[in-house]
């Protein structure tokens, strides 16, 4: 295709078989309004063959099918397909986001779920899930859109070492979505749809040929590692030689991709003479993801639990101080002001208590950027209606964080590393920091924490960081949220040493030990009770799929040939598949319960017999709207005396069972006939409506731009107008002449400030006829020269004497316009009473 790089295609039957049959690279791109055009400029330039698959989130509206699949398969060669729940990514395959859905991605398939109620930010939450799911071979694509939908994702992106893209705003028919990424600085390349496939596609390519020539340069890789960390820290001033090698990597080669250099030597030379990017790349080694209230049941803790045992040390109050290291853009210290607020009005301790928070940080535009306490819509559902109304105040489409709130907080640029730290804290809240350093400065740190709190001080770390081998400083609370209380044991001066030690090593993790539960007494009895004396049965949803089996079902389920499938009818053995479907859907019908008696399914050749019960389950809560299978083995039938049926008789009763048979057959056929055509009489309705809306919301939406546009363009031509008006008006005036401006039925159009000398008029006579207007000229034949000056074109001059004795000389004109009309009068009074004058007086002198 056009846009297609010439190097793309010698990859792509590389690409085919490196990945056996597993997508290249998953491309998550999400839209709104006036996304459609830019879609499909997008995927039209994704050529098909180089394995990459794309995951598209639109805004769509809930109540009506999405014919964005139909759309865009006719502006691309790949498959385009409508996400299902668990639908494994293939390459070369486009899915698409159905209709009042969230779709997510983990371990190579996408999920969908119900949106929540709220604010809607499906766009987001698929980025997310990308980025802890795919790590640095995760890319974002933002197209048109309103709102900010995407942007807290592709943030997300950018600190796992992703890729993100967004559309040029001034290509986007909608660019509230982009521009808001942009602003956010978590973009790295910004162009036209066109643009972006091309480069998406020459990064997915760049990335595999990495991926073949990594293990090429392992030990020049590291001396040019060590090369960047020195000249960053001789420019910076911070030192990165004890952050994780893995993060250094993945943060530099991102770097590496973005300026498509393919080796770490390459960067350095680039690194060693570009001072820029050494801001850069300090830039990308500070990204730090945080949000309100991250993991909720920390939080909870520390409020109901944690923060009631520290108001209680302290029973007279106290002015309590706590650190936030690494606070990033501020979210953590103000969710931990709310919280003791929070927690203050739920247990109201005796004590006046009150919380100075000190939160630092070493980007100092994070920092800036958090003293604004102004943040974003897209906080609404982490941080909740009850809050926002009493912790923040809405502004212009942001909250900002209430001044009570922020003045508990106090934001600095600071080096945890290498700078003092606060002390005397009661609490230090440093998570998700210390998972990105070796184990030599999570060993430095973590005595500091000890030296920094007080006795029975409150430390709380991140979901995946440990306090290692220091147990002895740090008594746990609460393991699972990792929040730990200041042991009274001092800690040694070696380990409060600045000197960092290169030699000691985390030891290995402790972790508590579950005693197995299915060894136990009560599963083992419950097991045996089950498998020997309870019926079997499944418990199923409305679609028919397992959810629980318990028994032994094997007389009656099988697994089905070919792929996995645990729905009930597809595993349902010979002879038991027709009654249960007319069973399940009795009860799905409004039946509670449905029982089939003297059933027979055939089991390797044996015929069993059994009884087969359905049930709609409406308790408990729990299993409320499943359905309940149960299988109950039948009784053998009693021995009884043969009667010899004639043969013309058996001939007859299974004639009889026959023509039930296909009577019910029929039934059944034409039945699902009809419900077969309603539904795709009512979805072609839906289709047809939905093709309607959006052609609508597109011509509004169209249209609202244009009248956008035209109210500017007026408003500029009203501004020039008023402009010249202004100048008018001042030109006249200055010119101390008298003018009147008559239309072509003598009415008054316009005068200036010195014609009310002469008539007695006011704003009001616009409009009015110059004859019912008083004047002080002794000139009653003005009117009656006027009219002739408009019949014949040719102007009127005359002396003429006003009643106060001053004399002026009238010109009458005919009013011509720009297009060469004429349209009405000027009449000019020209005062000449001076000259007058002087003429009386030079005759006098003459006689």
């Amino acid at each position: 295709m056009k846009n297609t790089p010439p190097d793309m295609h010698k990859h792509a039957e590389s690409a085919r078989s490196d990945h056996a049959g597993l997508p290249s690279a998953i491309v998550g791109i999400g839209c709104s309004a006036g996304g459609l055009e830019a879609l499909e400029a997008f995927v039209a330039g994704i050529t098909p063959g180089l394995g990459v698959s794309l995951v598209i989130v639109q805004h769509l509206a809930p109540d009506f099918a999405s014919i964005l699949p139909e759309l865009l398969a006719s502006h691309t060669r790949l498959a385009v397909h409508e996400a299902r729940h668990g639908t494994p990514i293939l390459p070369d395959c486009i899915y698409v986001i159905p209709p009042n859905k969230t779709l997510s991605f983990d371990r190579g398939c996408l999920y969908l779920s119900t949106p929540p109620a709220g604010l809607r930010l499906p766009v987001d939450h698929l980025f997310h899930t990308l980025a802890h799911g795919l790590g640095k071979r995760s890319i974002g694509v933002i197209l048109s859109g309103m709102g900010e939908d995407g942007m807290l994702g592709v943030q997300e992106m950018k600190a796992c070492g992703g890729r993100t893209y967004a559309q040029d705003p001034l290509t986007a028919r909608a660019d509230s979505m982009p521009r808001s990424a942009i602003e956010r600085g978590v973009i790295d390349f910004i162009a036209s749809p066109e643009r972006l496939a091309r480069l998406v596609l020459e990064q997915c390519t760049q990335q595999e040929d990495e991926r073949q020539s990594a293990a090429l340069a392992e030990p020049a890789q590291q001396e040019a590692m060590r090369e960047i960390i020195a000249l960053l820290q001789q420019h910076t001033g911070n030192d990165f030689s004890h952050y994780k090698p893995n993060t250094l990597n993945r943060r530099i080669e991102r770097r590496m991709a973005l300026l498509r250099l393919d080796s770490m030597q390459a960067y350095a030379e680039h690194f060693r003479s570009n001072l820029q990017e050494r801001d850069w790349l300090l830039k990308e080694l500070l990204i730090g993801v945080t949000r309100f209230f991250r993991d909720t049941a920390m939080w909870d803790y520390l409020r109901d639990i944690a923060m009631p045992a520290l108001f209680a040390q302290y029973p007279a109050g106290k002015a309590l101080r706590a650190w936030v290291p690494a606070c990033s853009s501020g979210e953590e210290a103000y969710s931990l002001a709310i919280l003791f607020r929070e927690s203050l009005l739920l247990h109201q301790p005796a004590g006046q208590f009150s919380l100075k928070i000190y939160a630092t940080d070493l980007d100092g535009d994070a920092i800036q950027h958090a003293r604004r306490g102004v943040y974003s819509c897209s906080i609404a559902p982490e941080v909740g209606e009850a809050r926002l109304k009493q912790y923040f105040v809405y502004e212009e489409d942001q909250f900002r964080v209430s001044k009570d709130i922020r003045d508990m907080v106090v934001f600095a640029t600071q080096n945890i590393i290498s700078d003092p730290p606060f002390t005397r804290l009661d609490i230090l809240s440093c998570r998700n920091l210390m998972i990105y350093l070796d184990s030599v400065l999570q060993e430095k740190l973590l005595p500091l924490f000890h030296y920094a709190l007080c006795s029975g001080g409150i430390l709380v770390l991140g979901s995946a960081e440990t306090i290692g081998r220091f147990s002895t400083l740090f008594v746990p609370l609460d393991k699972k949220n990792r929040i730990f209380s200041r042991g009274n044991e001092a800690s040694s001066s070696r380990a409060l040493e600045i000197a960092l030690r290169t030699e000691t090593r985390l030891l290995p993790q402790i972790e508590e030990t579950m005693p197995d539960y299915r060894k136990s007494l009560e599963y083992q009895t419950d097991q045996l009770i089950q498998q020997n004396y309870a019926p079997a049965g499944v418990l199923i949803n409305n679609d028919g799929d397992i959810l629980y089996i318990s028994g032994r079902v094997g007389k009656y389920l099988e697994p089905a040939a070919g792929k996995v499938n645990v729905n009930i009818h597809a595993m349902a053995r010979e002879g038991l598949a027709s009654a249960l479907h007319s069973a399940i859907q009795q009860v799905l019908s409004g039946e509670e319960r449905v029982q089939l008696h003297d059933l027979q399914v055939d089991v390797f050749g044996t015929p069993q017999r059994f009884h087969l019960t359905v049930q709609h389950i409406r308790q408990p809560a729990e299993l409320q709207g499943r359905l309940l299978v149960v299988f109950t083995e039948a009784p053998p039938p009693k021995a009884r005396s043969r009667r010899r049926i004639p043969a013309s008789e058996r001939e007859l009763m299974l004639e009889d069972e026959l023509e039930q048979t296909r009577k019910l057959l029929r039934s059944m056929q034409e039945d699902m006939q009809i419900a077969l055509e309603e539904m795709n009489s009512g979805n072609e309705e839906l289709q047809a409506t939905n093709e309607e809306l959006t052609t609508s919301r597109e011509e509004l939406q169209s249209l609202n731009e244009e009248l956008q546009t035209i109210n500017v363009e007026l408003q500029a031509k009203l501004d020039d107008l008023t402009w010249e008006r202004n100048d008018m008006n001042n030109l006249l005036n200055s010119t101390e002449i008298a003018t009147v401006f008559l239309d072509g039925d003598m009415r008054l159009r316009r005068f200036t400030r010195h014609a009310t000398t002469l008539f007695k008029l006011i704003p009001g006579d616009i409009g009015r006829p110059l004859s019912d207007i008083r004047s002080e000229l002794e000139y009653p034949q003005l009117l009656n020269d006027a009219t002739k000056v408009l019949q014949t074109l040719v102007f009127e001059e005359k002396r003429v004497h006003s009643h106060n004795g001053r004399w002026y000389r009238v010109r009458i004109m005919p009013y011509r316009r720009l297009d060469n009309v004429i349209d009405g009068i000027v009449i000019t009074f020209i005062d000449t009473t001076e000259i007058a004058s002087l003429e009386a007086r030079l005759q006098q002198h003459m006689e």
